[in-house]
């Protein structure tokens, strides 16, 4: 293949036929999901929204299989997973503590949902006190995110996919996605950001590990987190808590919202996150990796520009290796127009088989997507269908 085509082609093409014969395990096993749900008898509007949802997130399995244009279809999907969770979320607190917000009798109760990003923070005291500092639930039951539950998950996507979970597991991350695709202009107002920034989330995951086990609470969780307004948040019952509120609010409005719209890229994700900077220690463990073969690497820079997390720099290029924080989104896989990019697997040749590798590692990825993305997405879709079937989502 010549150069001019091969700056055509981009990320190889499995085909119609391959792309869905590998699709088809993915498309079984995520069945398993709609599947339960007819058989327990939820044929009404779950039940729709369990087969719709079960349609569009493997409509979207397919196309990265066929197209080899994974970032481009993940992307959408994580969106619609970010968006359905305040639509599935807020209903589900007003209707079984008749608000959104944590009050101090929800909160004794453990009613409090437990969150992915807290893990940094409960796992001192969990290991040496043996005290969980969250308010929720242990054990699956009848609440809204159980910590077992999602402790084996956290572990499980981990070991499999290192920080991959931010860019297929993590049901905040498609909100500064969203922002971050919105195109106000040609080219973003900010076009430069010093890459420096990329040590602050280490420096905030230090800070609130070592202030949690200091006051066995969870720090970030009470003055840092820019999605409580999506969720839930304390009840504005003190000058404190509303000093709170606003910090909740003002994080959203310039991590999630402003600077991804100026810069393009996700900012609170790539550069304030201090689950993602934990995740990206878990990337040291995990046997999938993204690798750049130098001598087909003709350093156009187009992978630095498509970067959501600011994981490449010109130095990735001479050494074929992301940095540390890469969240295998592979939006440089898809902008590289001479395919040098690939998923690769730790201690195999660069440039051998790169599809091998990219089923391997879309597997897990996607049914992490699945098991997490697609039950938000069925629970916030049953809650639209309810509210134009009877005018209301409670």
């Amino acid at each position: 293949m010549t150069t001019s085509a091969r700056a055509l082609s981009g990320p190889p093409r499995l085909g119609v036929w391959k792309g869905l014969l590998l699709w088809l395990p993915i498309a079984l096993i995520s069945a398993l999901t709609p599947l339960q749900v007819l058989q327990s008898g939820e044929v009404g509007l779950f039940g729709l929204a369990a087969l719709i949802a079960w349609a569009v997130f493997n409509t979207f399995f397919a196309l990265i299989f066929i197209t080899g244009k994974t970032h481009r279809f993940r992307a959408v999907l994580f969106i619609l997973v970010a968006v359905a969770l305040p639509l599935e979320f807020v209903p589900y607190m007003i209707e079984t503590y008749g608000s959104m917000m944590l009050t101090e009798a929800t909160m004794l109760s453990s009613g409090a949902s437990f969150c992915p990003l807290t893990m940094p923070m409960i796992l001192i005291p969990a290991l040496f006190k043996r005290v969980v500092i969250f308010p929720g639930e242990l054990l699956p039951s009848a609440a809204h995110g159980a910590f077992s539950v999602m402790f084996i998950v956290w572990v499980g996507s981990s070991l499999a996919l290192g920080r991959g979970w931010c860019s297929w597991g993590c049901f905040y991350g498609g909100w500064d996605e969203l922002f971050s695709r919105i195109r106000v202009r040609k080219r973003p107002l900010l076009r430069r950001i010093d890459r420096r920034w990329i040590y602050l989330p280490f420096a905030v995951l230090l800070a609130i590990v070592l202030l949690s086990a200091l006051t066995y609470g969870p720090v970030y969780c009470e003055w840092l987190c820019p999605f409580k307004i999506v969720t839930e948040f304390q009840a504005p019952s003190s000058a404190l808590a509303i000093f709170q509120i606003a910090t909740f609010v003002s994080l959203f409005i310039g991590l999630v919202v402003v600077l991804p719209l100026l810069s393009r890229r996700r900012v609170q994700c790539g550069l304030f996150c201090p689950f993602g900077a934990m995740q990206s220690l878990l990337n040291k463990i995990n046997i999938f990796e993204v690798r750049i073969d130098t001598e087909k690497c003709s350093k156009c820079q187009r992978c630095l520009r498509s970067c959501p997390t600011f994981s490449l720099d010109e130095s990735s290029l001479e050494s074929g290796k992301p940095l540390l924080t890469c969240t295998k989104c592979a939006a440089c896989i898809d902008a590289c127009p001479q395919g040098a990019i690939a998923y690769h697997i730790k201690g195999t040749r660069i440039g051998v088989r790169p599809n091998v590798a990219r089923g391997l590692y879309l597997y897990p990825a996607m049914i992490l997507m699945s098991f997490i993305g697609a039950g938000i997405f069925t629970s916030g879709l049953y809650r639209v269908l309810k509210l134009v079937a009877t005018g209301s989502m409670i």
